[in-house]
């Protein structure tokens, strides 16, 4: 069973001022408008972020559909742009494992992990007795997720007062937030290498090229941060 106590402490810890909830949703707010552009029904949207819950990826597929993309070219696109769910999982799960918890919970709550989610979850692990890690991050995981599906249809909703600008204004709220948040989290030299190489790289290869900048310069950045980490723990 879940441990209703833990699991409440879990979703209270989305309030405040560091609570990704606002940025969560406004970016919601904007894949519903644009879902919506993209001919999908209001019941096609809610099911979009309930079964996928993925915004990068809920985003490509729509952009994809707008242009005409095959299914296969939308598959891979997506596939590829969601792959940073699995390092992330690797990431954090292993943090929440108990023996005396059923494995139905790890299973299940994978579907919860997002950007968002996993930053609270990794800032506030350590407060939380090892055995109900999992109900607290079910808490996390459940409040985000349920944000973004209600979002998505008031977005859909919203749609005829929402123009381009505005959509990509409120699309952009959450990759600031989570750069807002790992600023604050550079308490090592693997974090802040990460961020200022991300940072510097990002901008200074997308003058060479628009398409490979982002990918490029996260892939660097993050493998000289990687190997910072591994030299320091020697």
């Amino acid at each position: 069973m879940i441990n209703l106590k833990v699991f409440f402490r879990g979703l209270r810890s989305l309030k405040g001022a560091r609570s990704p909830a606002i940025p969560l949703a406004t970016c919601f707010i904007a894949l519903g408008a644009l879902l919506k552009d993209a001919g999908f029904n209001l019941q096609q949207s809610a099911a979009s972020s309930f079964f996928t819950y993925a915004l990068p990826g809920q985003l490509v597929m729509a952009e994809s559909l707008l242009v005409g993309a095959s299914l296969l070219n939308i598959f891979i696109a997506v596939w590829l742009v969601n792959f940073r769910l699995y390092p992330m999982t690797v990431s954090l799960f292993p943090l929440l494992k108990h023996k005396s918890q059923p494995k139905w919970k790890y299973y299940l709550s994978c579907h919860f992990l997002a950007v968002t989610s996993w930053l609270i979850a990794k800032d506030s692990y350590k407060k939380i007795d090892q055995r109900y890690r999992i109900d607290f991050w079910m808490g996390i995981g459940f409040g985000t997720w349920t944000t973004a599906v209600l979002m998505t249809l008031c977005g859909y909703l919203l749609s005829d007062y929402l123009n381009k600008d505005m959509m990509i204004g409120l699309a952009i709220v959450n990759p600031v937030y989570f750069f807002c948040m790992m600023i604050g989290a550079m308490k090592n030299i693997s974090i802040a290498v990460a961020v200022i190489g991300g940072t510097i790289l990002g901008p200074a290869v997308y003058l060479f090229s628009t398409e490979w900048a982002i990918l490029f310069a996260g892939l660097v950045a993050g493998t000289v941060a990687f190997l910072f980490g591994v030299k320091n723990d020697y």
